[in-house]
C-alpha cells in the first residue's frame, strides 16, 4: 500500500467499517480507521489526533450525520467531511451541503467514494496551504521580522482597544515607551549584524519580565512599547523597575568585548480622560526622553503639569516645523548693524546676520523661540549650513552684479565647529572666490568654543589662513572666560549683553565690562558691546573705550535684502 490514510468513521455498524477498509484498500490506500458512535467519542477522537478525513453515516440512533458534521466543523473547519449513507432525503442532503459537508455518497454508489476522497484531500491540502499563507501574511503584517514581537501597527491597534476599554468601562492601563541606552555604541563598534542579535536577545529578556496578557512590541530601531493592561500606576512602576533591572544585568558579548545595555522608560496612564492614542504616544515619548536626560536607566511618569515635560513637548512640536522649514527653504536672513562708536558719525563696521523662520502663514519667528529645540534635537548643524550657504550665495550675487561687499558676522554653533565635512566644503568655496573670505567673520559662543576646544581651534586656524575673521560671542558668560583668550585666535570679543544692558545703573556690570575691555586691549582684540538699547548705555560703553556697539538703540534688525551701504542706493 502506498498511501496511508487516517479516517474517523462515524458509524454504528462494525461491518460497515470492514467494507469501508476494503473499498479504500482497493483504491490504493492503507487506511487506519477509527470508528465512533457517539458525540462524546467523536469529540475525544478529534482532540486525540489529526485526521485526514471524516466519513459519517447519516442514520445513527442517537447521533445523526448532521450532528457529526456540526462537531467536525466546530473542531476542524477544513477537515474533509463525506456523508456516506444508505438513505438520505433530498432536503436533508441540501441542508448537509449548506452546513459544510464536502460530498454525499450513497452506499450503493460506493465506487464514487475513492474519487471523491481524492478530490477532497487535494482540495483540503490547497485550503490548508492557502490558510498557512494567509496566516503567515497576517503574522508578518503584525509582527517585527527581527525579534518576533508585535510591530508598531499591531501595538497601536491594541493601544486603541485599551483606550476604548478605558472609556467604556472606566478602567486604567499604562503605556510604556522604552529606549535602549548605548545601543548605537554597540551598533557602530560591532556592526549591524551584532546589533540585530543583541536586539533579539533583549527582546527575549523583556518578554520574560512582562506580565501575562501585557503587550510587548518593537516599534523601530531600539525603541520598544509595552502596554500594561488593567494596571494601576504603582504596579506599572514595579513592572518597569523589573524590566530595567533585567536590562542592567544583561551583558552582550561581541568579538571578545563585553557591553552593558540599559534602558530609559516613559510611562503614561490610559484612562477615560485620555484624548487619543497619538497623545498617549507623544506623552510617553516625551517622558522617555526626559528619563534619558535625567541620567538614563530610569522610568519617568508623564504628568500633565510637569513643566519639564511641557517644555520638551513644545520643543518636539518645533522639530517638525523646523524640518519643514529647512525642506521648503523658509529661513530668512536679517541683518543688524554694528557701528564704530569711537568715530564721528558712528560708521557701520559690520552687519550681524540674524535668522528668522517664516511660518506657513507668513509670520516670522525669531531665533530665541526655535533655537533651543534645534540645539536639543540636533538640527543646529542643518540651520547653520542653510544660513552660511545663503550668506555666501548673497555675497556672490552682489559680486557678480558689481555691488560693494559688506562685512558680515555670521553665527556658528558648536556642532558645526566640529563638523569636518562642513569645514572642507566651506574652505573649498572660500578658495574658489577668495574675496568672500575677507568679508566674513564667524561668531562662536564662548561656551561652544570651550566645549569643542580642539575642533574649534583647528576650524579657526584653517579659515583664518583664507582671510576669515572670528569673534568670540557672549564673552564673560563662562566660568573661565579669560583663560581661553590665549588659546583661541579670535579677532573680536562680543561682550555678553547681560552685562551691557544695565551698565548705566549697575556698578558691578560696569566693572566687568571695563575689565573685559582692558584684557581685550592687552590681547590686541577689538571689543563689541551687545544689547546697547539706549543713548545712556551707549554713552557708558563709549566712555569705557569699547570699539563697537550693537543693539536696538543703534538700529533694529532688517531684511538682508534691504541692506544699503551709506551713499549707495
Amino acid at each position: 500500500m502506498s498511501n496511508s490514510l487516517h479516517v474517523l468513521h462515524v458509524e454504528d455498524d462494525e461491518n460497515e467499517g470492514v467494507l469501508l477498509r476494503r473499498e479504500l484498500r482497493q483504491g490504493g490506500y492503507d487506511p487506519v480507521i477509527h470508528r465512533v458512535e457517539t458525540e462524546e467519542a467523536m469529540r475525544q477522537a478529534l482532540m486525540d489526533r489529526t485526521w485526514d478525513l471524516v466519513i459519517a453515516d447519516f442514520s445513527l440512533p442517537a447521533f445523526n450525520g448532521l450532528d457529526a458534521l456540526r462537531v467536525c466543523r466546530e473542531s476542524e473547519p477544513d477537515l474533509p467531511f463525506i456523508m456516506f449513507s444508505g438513505t438520505i432525503g433530498e432536503r436533508t442532503a441540501v441542508t448537509a451541503m449548506k452546513a459544510g459537508a464536502n460530498d454525499i455518497i450513497m452506499k450503493d454508489h460506493k465506487s464514487r467514494l475513492v474519487p471523491a476522497l481524492e478530490r477532497e484531500l487535494r482540495d483540503a491540502r490547497e485550503r490548508a496551504a492557502r490558510r498557512r499563507a494567509e496566516a503567515e501574511l497576517s503574522h508578518q503584517a503584525l509582527h517585527d521580522p527581527l525579534t518576533g514581537l508585535y510591530n508598531r501597527r499591531a501595538f497601536e491597534q491594541r493601544l486603541l482597544c485599551s483606550l476604548n476599554e478605558a472609556r467604556q468601562f472606566d478602567t486604567q492601563h499604562v503605556l510604556c515607551m522604552m529606549d535602549l541606552d548605548q545601543f548605537k555604541v554597540i551598533n557602530d563598534t560591532c556592526g549591524h549584524v551584532a546589533g540585530d542579535e543583541m536586539l533579539r536577545q533583549i527582546s527575549a529578556i523583556l518578554s520574560e519580565n512582562v506580565r501575562h496578557g501585557d503587550t510587548l512590541a518593537r516599534l523601530g530601531g531600539d525603541e520598544f512599547g509595552i502596554l500594561l493592561n488593567a494596571c494601576p500606576i504603582e504596579e506599572a512602576s514595579r513592572v518597569t523597575s523589573a524590566l530595567l533591572d533585567a536590562l542592567q544585568g544583561f551583558r552582550f558579548v561581541c568579538e571578545g568585548k563585553v557591553f552593558g545595555v540599559g534602558g530609559s522608560i516613559g510611562m503614561v496612564v490610559i484612562d477615560a480622560d485620555t484624548e487619543s492614542t497619538q497623545t498617549l504616544l507623544s506623552n510617553a515619548d516625551n517622558a522617555c526622553y526626559l528619563a534619558k536626560e535625567k541620567g538614563r536607566g530610569r522610568a519617568q511618569v508623564f504628568k500633565p503639569d510637569d513643566q519639564e515635560l511641557i517644555t520638551r513637548h513644545r520643543e518636539m512640536q518645533w522639530v517638525a516645523r523646523l524640518g519643514e522649514a529647512l525642506e521648503k527653504d523658509r529661513f530668512v536672513l536679517y541683518q543688524q548693524p554694528i557701528v564704530t562708536i569711537g568715530e564721528s558719525g558712528m560708521p557701520i563696521h559690520h552687519w550681524e546676520i540674524l535668522v528668522r523662520m517664516r511660518e506657513q502663514d507668513g509670520t516670522l519667528v525669531r531665533p530665541g523661540v526655535f533655537i533651543p529645540a534645534a540645539e536639543r534635537y540636533n538640527l543646529m548643524r542643518n540651520i547653520d549650513h542653510c544660513v552660511v550657504q545663503k550668506v555666501i550665495d548673497w555675497l556672490e550675487r552682489r559680486l557678480r552684479e558689481g555691488q560693494p561687499l559688506p562685512h558680515l558676522m555670521v553665527n556658528l554653533s558648536g556642532v558645526s565647529l566640529s563638523d569636518e565635512s562642513f569645514l572642507e566644503r566651506l574652505a573649498t568655496r572660500m578658495r574658489a572666490t577668495p574675496v568672500l573670505a575677507q568679508q566674513i567673520c564667524f561668531e562662536i559662543t564662548e561656551t561652544s568654543a570651550i566645549r569643542h576646544l580642539a575642533a574649534t581651534i583647528r576650524f579657526i586656524h584653517e579659515l583664518k589662513r583664507l582671510g576669515v575673521q572670528f569673534a568670540l560671542d557672549d564673552f564673560g558668560s563662562g566660568a573661565a572666560s579669560f583663560t581661553y583668550l590665549r588659546t583661541l585666535p579670535v579677532d573680536y570679543i562680543k561682550i555678553d549683553g547681560h552685562f551691557v544692558k544695565d551698565i548705566a545703573t549697575d556698578s558691578f556690570d560696569h566693572a566687568i565690562v571695563e575689565a573685559i575691555h582692558r584684557i581685550a586691549q592687552t590681547a590686541n582684540l577689538k571689543t563689541i558691546a551687545e544689547f546697547v538699547e539706549n543713548d545712556e548705555v551707549l554713552a557708558h560703553v563709549r566712555a569705557i573705550g569699547i570699539d563697537y556697539a550693537q543693539g536696538y538703540g543703534i538700529a533694529e534688525p532688517a531684511p538682508l535684502e534691504d541692506l544699503v551701504f551709506p551713499g549707495v542706493q
